[in-house]
C-alpha cells in the first residue's frame, strides 16, 4: 500500500478551514445499552442508493428504504441527487459519556484522501477529523495509508428523554431553519433541543449543524427479558425488519402510536441459524396470526409481535383495545343512568305541581 502525505502548510490551511466549516458535536449518551439511531446524510455529489449503502456499511438496502419510508421495490440503482438528504440507520453505543456509531461505518482510504476530506466531504461534515483520528489511534493526522480501514464514529445517543425511550436522530440543519421550526416538525420542544444540544442561545443555530432530535417511537409489546431486539424503537413514518428479517414492523402515529407488525415474507437472514421463519400464530381462543385483528362487541384484539429468541422462536401476544365510546358517557354507563334518574325525578315533580294547580 502506498502512503498519502499532506504537506504541512496545506494541512494547516485545510484544518483551519475545516474548523470554521464543521459544526459537528458529539451527542450526550450515558445509557449502558446499545440502540438503533438515525442521521441525515446530505450527498455531496449525484450518486446511487447502492453507493450510499456501501459507504455506510449497511448490509441490506431495505434498512435505508425503511428509514426513509421508500417502497421495498425501490431499485438499488436509484439516483440520489447532489444535496439530497437521506436518513441513515446505524447501531449506536455509549463511549466516554458520548454516543458513537458501533464500529460502523468502516471506510477504506482511497488515493488522494486526507482526514479532512473524509470527514468534511465524503461524510458531509457529520463528524470532524480529530474524531476519526481519536477512535482509530492515528497519532499523525497528516499521514494515512491508502487502503487503511477507518472507523467513522457518527454522532448518536441511546438516552431516554423526559423518561421516555426515543429514537435519537442526527438532523442536519438546513439554511433558514430555526429551533422552533425543527421542534414543531418533529414533535418536540425548543427547550428540549437546547438542553440535548447544549445550546444557550437559539439564534446561534447554524446551517449544517448536526442536531440531536428525539423522535417519539411507537408503543411496542416487546419485553426486555424476552427478546433480543429490545428495545424495539420505530419512529413515525418508518419501518424496520426484525427477528432475523422474518418480521416487518412499521410506525404510524395515526394508529394511536401502536407498533404494527406482520410476517415479512422474506427468508431468514444468512447470519442466523434459522432455516425458515417460525410460526407466528398467537396462542389462545382467537387462533390469530401476527398482524391479524378480530373484533367482538366493543373489543378489538390483535395478534401483536412480542420479540424473538435465538432458538427459532418468535413471541406473540394478544393485545386488546376497546372500540366503545368512553365508559363515562356511553348509553349504558353509570353517568348516563344517573342522568336518566334525575330526568325522571324532575318529570314526576313537574306532573305533581300541574295537578295541584289544576285542582
Amino acid at each position: 500500500m502506498g502512503v498519502h502525505f499532506i504537506p504541512l502548510f496545506l494541512s494547516i490551511l485545510l484544518l483551519s478551514t475545516f474548523a470554521v466549516k464543521s459544526s459537528s458535536q458529539r451527542f450526550k449518551c450515558r445509557s449502558p445499552a446499545t440502540c438503533q439511531a438515525l442521521v441525515d446524510y446530505v450527498s455531496p455529489n449525484t450518486t446511487t442508493l447502492s453507493h450510499i449503502k456501501t459507504l455506510f456499511s449497511i448490509k441490506n438496502l431495505r434498512s435505508i428504504l425503511g428509514a426513509n419510508n421508500l417502497p421495498l421495490s425501490t431499485s438499488p440503482n436509484r439516483t440520489v441527487n447532489a444535496k439530497q438528504t437521506l436518513k441513515i440507520p446505524f447501531p449506536c453505543l455509549c463511549r466516554n459519556a458520548t454516543g458513537v456509531s458501533n464500529r460502523k461505518p468502516v471506510y477504506t482510504v482511497q488515493p488522494g484522501d486526507g482526514l479532512y476530506h473524509i470527514a468534511a466531504e465524503v461524510f458531509s461534515g457529520l463528524l470532524t477529523y480529530p474524531e476519526i483520528a481519536a477512535v482509530n489511534n492515528i497519532t499523525d493526522v497528516n499521514l494515512i495509508n491508502v487502503g487503511q480501514k477507518l472507523w467513522i464514529p457518527l454522532p448518536c445517543s441511546c438516552d431516554e428523554v423526559g423518561g421516555m425511550k426515543v429514537v435519537h436522530y442526527g438532523h442536519v440543519v438546513e439554511a433558514g431553519s430555526s429551533l422552533d421550526l425543527i421542534a414543531r416538525e418533529y414533535g418536540t420542544s425548543e427547550a428540549t433541543l437546547m438542553t440535548l444540544n447544549n445550546i444557550v442561545n437559539a439564534s446561534s443555530l447554524k446551517a449544517g449543524q448536526v442536531l440531536d432530535v428525539p423522535l417519539q417511537a411507537c408503543n411496542s409489546s416487546v419485553k426486555a427479558a424476552d427478546s433480543l431486539d429490545y428495545p424495539l424503537l420505530v419512529s413515525n413514518g418508518t419501518y424496520i425488519f426484525t427477528a432475523n428479517n422474518c418480521v416487518k414492523c412499521s410506525c404510524d402515529a395515526a394508529n394511536n402510536w401502536t407498533l404494527q407488525c406482520e410476517p415479512s415474507g422474506l427468508q431468514p437472514s444468512a447470519n442466523s441459524n434459522w432455516s425458515t421463519c417460525p410460526s407466528m400464530q398467537c396462542q389462545g381462543d382467537n387462533n390469530l396470526y401476527m398482524g391479524n385483528t378480530t373484533t367482538t362487541n366493543c373489543d378489538s384484539t390483535t395478534c401483536a409481535y412480542a420479540g424473538f429468541s435465538r432458538n427459532q422462536t418468535i413471541f406473540t401476544t394478544l393485545a386488546t383495545q376497546s372500540t366503545c365510546p368512553s365508559s363515562n358517557t356511553g348509553p349504558g354507563s353509570s353517568a348516563s343512568k344517573i342522568e336518566l334518574g334525575w330526568n325522571l325525578l324532575f318529570c314526576f315533580i313537574h306532573i305533581i305541581l300541574l295537578c295541584v294547580f289544576v285542582i
